[in-house]
């Protein structure tokens, strides 16, 4: 028996076998996919957009106009008239797929004149009508008379000639024209849209002190007129914009940069800080370098009153001075500790001479003022541990400090049980801490071990009547054994 293939459905526009992995369907009828387009003007289709008449697919728009109503309101707006049967769009397969070329409109219905489209003077209807100044254009005459850019209600302005324009060639057109009207502040705008010649238009540089004014009421730069247009002031005294740059370096100013200086001149600030502010060490650019713009000394010193930097050249009564020099200490450089007044120049460490603030100082014993660091160690504990660094570490948990025994040993005692717990003596009121075995003195509130000071929050009251930090209660009376030691799993028999 002879091989038969199996017969494929045919695409109903080219006759050919059509595939399942190809196929579209309409109506019925098989297409392949790339036949699955409008017959009329080439668009491709998909289910969504498919008529289909006789076979024949259309796009929703193609078959209205070859089989929709015809008639008045059946246009592409309410109230316009169609007759429009696609006729225009009709051609062989081959002029669909290479002609791309915008559609040619029909000619427009002239209207009389004055009522029509400004533009091309056709009617406008309703459904296409731009309005602009109550004249109406059709929507694809409402381009910018320069650049024919598409316009609406909100980008279109309206010329003085009676045409639409973008704001930019409008701008370009009849805008302002001059400094500060180009595309940034302080560009030149001269665009004449109407220039034919290549060639940029010339500026004209006006000289403002042709006109000139009064002595003393014009521009102290140039001498001429100021009007309020061009007007900037400093210190009451008008200048023009023109004119208002700095003496030194011609940099322009503002109300912000602008520096008035001594000679009625304006600076900016680095010119002015340069002129007329402090030189010396401390002054430059940063903290530490010395700032004299090339100054000679003998220029600075004719510049500046001489400071003679000797504090003790007006002597105080004793006692009243300088702790340090001596000197009679005024209230713009008086620095004060522990009731007496320094000079700021003498206020500094008398071991290291490092200067001090109200932070930093340390009132020594000897009636000097320390640092912190010159301080511990001239008046600082002693011993292993009160160095820079730890240097010993006790082993057995026992500390390597020494404390001297503050007590009171002299005087009246107090009865049993009503003074300390630890010295015997009376507790006065200003000086009473409280435990559960009894009243102490704040300078005897220490463990009974270690010697160090106790607060409520470490407070331990042991059996023995005294009282212990954390770790000397745990020592003395905590359990014991493995576990309890300074780490988990040491044995302690301490």
């Amino acid at each position: 028996m002879p091989f038969k293939p199996v017969e494929n459905p045919k695409c109903a526009k080219c006759g050919k076998s059509v595939y399942a992995a190809e196929e579209r369907v309409a109506g019925g009828h098989k297409y392949h996919k790339s036949c699955f387009k409008c017959g009329m003007c080439g668009k491709m289709l998909d289910s969504t957009n498919c008529a289909e008449h006789e076979t024949e697919l259309y796009c929703k728009n193609c078959h209205g106009r070859k089989y929709g109503p015809k008639g008045y309101g059946f246009g592409g707006g309410a109230g316009c008239l169609s007759m429009d049967t696609g006729s225009h769009l009709e051609g062989s397969e081959d002029d669909l797929m290479v002609s791309r070329a915008p559609l040619i409109a029909k000619a427009i219905a002239k209207a009389p004149p004055g009522e029509g489209c400004p533009r091309c003077g056709g009617y406008v209807y309703a459904a296409e009508q731009m309005l602009a100044r109550g004249r109406g254009f059709h929507k694809s005459c409402f381009r910018c008379r320069n650049c024919n850019r598409t316009l609406n209600s909100i980008l279109h302005c309206d010329g003085p000639d009676r045409e639409v324009y973008c704001r930019v060639c409008y701008g370009k057109k009849f805008g302002p024209k001059g400094y500060g009207y180009g595309q940034g502040g302080g560009t030149l705008q001269s665009d004449l849209v109407g220039l034919e010649s290549g060639q940029a238009p010339k500026t004209t540089v006006i000289d403002t002190a042709v006109i000139k004014a009064p002595p003393g009421q014009g521009c102290p730069r140039c001498g001429g007129v100021v009007f309020a247009a061009e007007e900037v002031l400093a210190k009451g005294r008008p200048w023009h914009r023109k004119c208002f740059k700095c003496k030194d370096c011609h940099k322009t100013l503002d109300s912000i940069i602008a520096c008035d200086g001594p000679d009625k001149d304006v600076y900016c600030k680095t010119c002015y800080g340069k002129k007329w502010g402090p030189h010396g060490y401390g002054f430059a650019c940063g903290s530490g370098f010395l700032q004299t713009d090339g100054l000679t000394d003998d220029e600075i010193s004719q510049m500046r009153p001489y400071y003679n930097p000797d504090t003790t050249s007006i002597k105080a009564p004793p006692g009243q001075g300088c702790p340090r020099c001596g000197g009679m200490v005024f209230a713009a450089e008086q620095q004060l500790a522990k009731g007496t007044m320094w000079h700021k120049k003498c206020f500094n460490c008398a071991e290291c001479h490092r200067p001090l603030d109200s932070m930093l100082a340390c009132d020594g014993p000897d009636r000097e003022i320390h640092c912190r660091a010159c301080y511990g160690k001239l008046f600082g504990p002693k011993g292993f541990g009160y160095g820079h660094a730890p240097t010993l570490m006790s082993t057995d948990g026992q500390s390597t400090l020494i404390h001297h025994d503050a007590r009171p040993n002299s005087g009246q005692k107090a009865g049993p049980g009503k003074g300390c717990s630890r010295c015997g003596y009376a507790v006065y009121a200003a000086e009473q801490m409280i435990s559960k075995n009894g009243i102490w003195h704040r300078r005897c509130f220490s463990c009974a071990d270690c010697g160090k000071s106790l607060d409520s929050t470490n407070l331990n009251d042991a059996p023995n009547g005294e009282i212990y930090c954390k770790g000397c209660y745990g020592r003395s009376f905590g359990p014991r054994g493995v576990g309890f030691g300074m780490g988990a799993g040491a044995l302690t028999m301490a």
